[in-house]
């Protein structure tokens, strides 16, 4: 299959297709608390290496926000064009997802663009939270206190969501990917106003972006899967099985659960399946039958916390298992991704001042050993070969880079 990454106004069939068999998920590209990740410089050398283009979740925002949102598309642009620098081909994705909080909207103006693209008049004023939530109650505080689902026909909710997708893409971002549009869509059956929604987007990157078009894609379910028109592709968890009786091992199969992997939406358009994190069960390590965990576990914690050759084993059973079954379906790579429990690391000849930066940023705690080496608890996964450079790396680069060869022959 011969590498095509070259796209203007619109992106060919083709193209669409060496993009998403080149995926992986970096979540953040590069920066997180007002600062550039220590490991960044291995990050794009990793990312070079195993030959990813399609780099999923490079920038979003779950419920607690940047209050200052000015600042936060301020680094996001930085940290795009230092990646673009390392491959001017990367296709950098940005997510807007299905969940609000009320402290991080209320203080984020209201751009005058934003209101004439609505053909709204102009007005100086914020966001308001309580016009963007569901007035029968629904979804309220789904995600904790004054986080909630934003209901898409609301039309401050359409408003939201295009300014945060323009702004991405106004920054250098050419994915945007729009997490669970069924649950934001739920008053929408006839995606009346997330049309409207994607309609503008594109607009909007039609002018404004990198190369004057933008990915769209989601995590789609139900009657969203079979809509003609409105995402580029489907982007869905995996839905691991486990395998009873043999604790910790995972499978995957054909009409499990929800899963993309059947023969009728396997087939309707191009699809990405990823490592998702959402959350634990109440019993973390106990098999959970017909239920979305591993071992009571979301997958890339699950993943995570195998041991490094069950790792490699899986990442290439399950580029097989997809390959071989679906023409236009494959795995987005795990590169960096938040667990939900901590993993550990022995550094045994540590930079504390480096140490310092990264307990700062990334959900990373120390403590420095009587030998000199420093104990690292991490809440991330990180595909790079360990070094000096990144000591918490899982040590899968080589083989993701082995696996995303071998599908492009």
């Amino acid at each position: 299959m011969p590498d095509s990454f070259s796209f203007d106004g619109s992106m060919p069939k083709e193209v669409l297709t060496s993009y998403l068999s080149h995926a992986i998920t970096h979540y953040g590209i590069g920066f997180c608390n007002k600062q550039k990740t220590p490991n960044f410089s291995d990050d794009m050398r990793m990312l070079k290496h195993m030959g990813a283009k399609f780099i999923g979740r490079a920038a979003s925002v779950w419920t607690t926000g940047f209050i200052d949102d000015g600042f936060y598309y301020y680094m996001c642009e930085k940290m795009a064009a230092e990646a673009h620098k390392a491959d001017p081909e990367f296709l950098l994705q940005a997510c807007v997802f299905e969940a609000i909080n009320k402290a991080a909207v209320d203080v984020v103006p209201v751009p005058a663009y934003v209101l004439e693209t609505f053909g709204l008049p102009p007005e100086e004023r914020c966001f308001r939270y309580d016009d963007m939530i569901f007035t029968d109650g629904r979804f309220i505080n789904h995600w904790g206190e004054d986080c909630s689902v934003p209901d898409i026909t609301r039309i401050e909710t359409r408003l939201w969501f295009f300014y945060r997708a323009s702004s991405f893409i106004k920054a250098g971002y050419e994915g945007i990917h729009y997490g669970q549009v069924g649950l934001i869509g739920r008053n929408d059956p006839d995606l009346r106003h997330w049309r409207q929604v994607i309609d503008l987007t594109r607009a909007y990157a039609k002018e404004h972006a990198r190369r004057h078009y933008v990915l769209i894609d989601a995590h789609l379910v139900g009657a969203f899967r079979e809509v003609e028109g409105l995402f580029d592709f489907t982007s869905f968890p995996i839905r691991l099985k486990e395998v009873l009786g043999k604790p910790w091992e995972c499978i995957c199969e054909e009409a499990y659960l929800d899963s993309m992997f059947n023969k009728k939406d396997g087939f309707i358009r191009p699809f990405l399946v990823e490592f998702d994190n959402f959350g634990l069960a109440e019993k973390p390590g106990e098999p959970t039958p017909d239920k979305h965990y591993a071992w009571g576990y979301d997958e890339i914690t699950w993943y995570a916390l195998q041991d490094k050759s069950y790792r490699h084993a899986f990442l290439r059973y399950i580029t097989d298992w997809v390959n071989s079954r679906y023409p236009d379906g494959w795995v987005q790579f795990p590169s960096r991704r938040v667990t939900k429990v901590p993993v550990s690391f022995i550094w045994k000849n540590p930079t504390t001042a480096w140490l310092r930066d990264a307990q700062s940023w990334d959900n990373c705690k120390y403590t420095l050993l009587p030998d000199g080496s420093a104990k690292i608890d991490r809440l991330y996964y990180s595909a790079n070969n360990p070094s000096d450079q990144c000591p918490f790396g899982f040590g899968d680069e080589d083989v993701i880079a082995e696996l995303i060869r071998a599908q492009n022959k």
